[in-house]
């Protein structure tokens, strides 16, 4: 494994584009420190976004969890161009040629998948670690080690959507059609749910029925944070609007994306192990 490990991170590495992208990505997750950084001095009116509570254990967590996934584009951008790359270069006749095969093929893009997702939940892991020791109010062992089910989700929600990406970069074999492709998805599974609420049943049921598509089901691992806030929450007392909500991730949901993983990877090697290349 470590082998083919080696052969995905020299392809890569040798490809300008990706390099970028990898280190622009990576220098995304970094920049959510300067978010501490926000300081408004306007007169009487003072505002110093870490004071927010947005730093503090076990809060820090889900933030930048749901925060730094937004930035995930970037890697699926290098995960459907290394697959592309593989059509156009003619790399993968080649390294069939050279004995590799379909199957260990498949296998080195997936443990390149893994690899991705590891490394930016450990770099997530990091970054969080330091901003909540500087700016948390709660420094409790207890409080710090909570809520570290956000950091499996994020590592989950990566893997199965960076899975979905290597599917339909070897689907389209072109990267601009794949990416065209994700947003084509993500629009027809809002369509789809929108007929299914109007037309076949209640919203409510709907609703559950849509949690279980591909892209909303990944979302669905780390909901919104910005509610959790104390701030928004004393807002919404005062209004009379209840902001509290449940969010935390169920075991049915990791099991969902976890499905959908495993199928985006079958059927990636099924589609694979079929063409004539």
């Amino acid at each position: 494994m470590v082998r083919l490990l080696q052969i995905e991170f020299i392809k890569l590495w040798n490809n300008r584009a990706s390099k970028i992208l990898i280190t622009s990505y990576f220098v995304l997750l970094t920049s959510i420190a300067l978010i501490a950084a926000i300081k408004f001095d306007i007169g009487p009116v003072q505002f110093h976004l870490a004071d927010q509570g947005i730093f503090n254990f076990p809060y820090i967590w889900h933030f930048n969890t749901f925060v730094t996934a937004i930035f995930k584009l970037f890697l699926a951008i290098v995960i459907v161009s290394m697959m592309s790359n593989e059509y156009s270069n003619k790399t993968i006749k080649q390294n069939l040629i050279d004995g590799l095969s379909k199957k260990e093929f498949i296998l080195s893009k997936v443990l390149t998948v893994i690899s991705f997702a590891l490394v930016s939940t450990v770099f997530v892991f990091v970054v969080s670690m330091i901003l909540g020791l500087v700016y948390s109010d709660y420094n409790e062992l207890s409080i710090i080690f909570s809520d570290l089910e956000f950091l499996l989700a994020f590592f989950v929600k990566l893997v199965g959507f960076f899975s979905f990406c290597l599917f339909l970069g070897i689907f389209v074999k072109r990267s601009a059609f794949a990416l065209g492709f994700l947003i084509l998805w993500t629009i027809l599974e809002q369509v789809v749910f929108g007929l299914l609420g109007w037309k076949v049943m209640s919203w409510p049921a709907a609703k559950r029925v849509k949690d279980f598509f591909p892209l909303e089901s990944m979302m669905n691992l780390i909901k919104e944070p910005f509610t959790r806030l104390s701030a928004v929450q004393n807002i919404g007392d005062q209004i009379g609007e209840n902001m509290r909500f449940d969010y935390h991730t169920y075991w049915y949901e990791f099991l969902i994306v976890i499905f959908w993983t495993a199928v985006f990877i079958y059927l990636s090697y099924a589609l694979l192990k079929k063409r004539d290349l």
